[in-house]
């Protein structure tokens, strides 16, 4: 439906912005359900995610196990804060590249769009080295296959 916006705000602050052709519960669903998250949230071609531990309610775990097949691999970690059922989920995480990044306080919204959804991501981190970091990371790139990935599948 559309390409996925990131900006910068402020020194600590990533928004990231993408219009779904598809309802709110289906894209709340899609990052709530493991066996939905395994199938879209691998990031660049040719990476899987093994294992995908995600508890939706407020203290639940997260965990997400990703490799590309070849020895490389990665994984996040974190805890639900809130969830409001089809409209707002806030979580931390961080991930382990092997050692823990800083917590990443995370923010999505689903909001209704027309026929399909407004998702509106707000990443708070606790410095600027630790957000330039980040964006350095090659995470763009992994959330927008990611996101394509969403939309084929929704």
């Amino acid at each position: 439906m559309s390409k996925m916006t990131l900006k910068t705000e402020g020194d600590r602050y990533v928004v990231v912005t993408r219009r779904f052709a598809a309802p709110p519960e289906a894209v709340y669903r899609a990052h709530t359900e493991p066996a939905l998250i395994q199938k879209w949230m691998l990031g660049p071609e040719g990476w899987t995610m093994p294992v995908c531990i995600n508890e939706a309610r407020p203290n639940g775990k997260i965990r997400y196990e990703w490799t590309n097949g070849k020895g490389g691999g990665f994984f996040l970690t974190g805890e639900y804060v809130a969830l409001e059922p089809y409209s707002r989920i806030v979580h931390v995480e961080r991930m382990h590249l092997p050692e823990p990044t800083p917590d990443n306080h995370v923010e999505t919204r689903f909001d209704p769009d027309g026929s399909g959804t407004l998702l509106t991501m707000r990443m708070t981190l606790p410095d600027a080295e630790t957000r330039t970091q980040m964006l350095a990371s090659g995470m763009e790139h992994g959330m927008e296959a990611s996101y394509e990935r969403l939309e084929r599948m929704i």
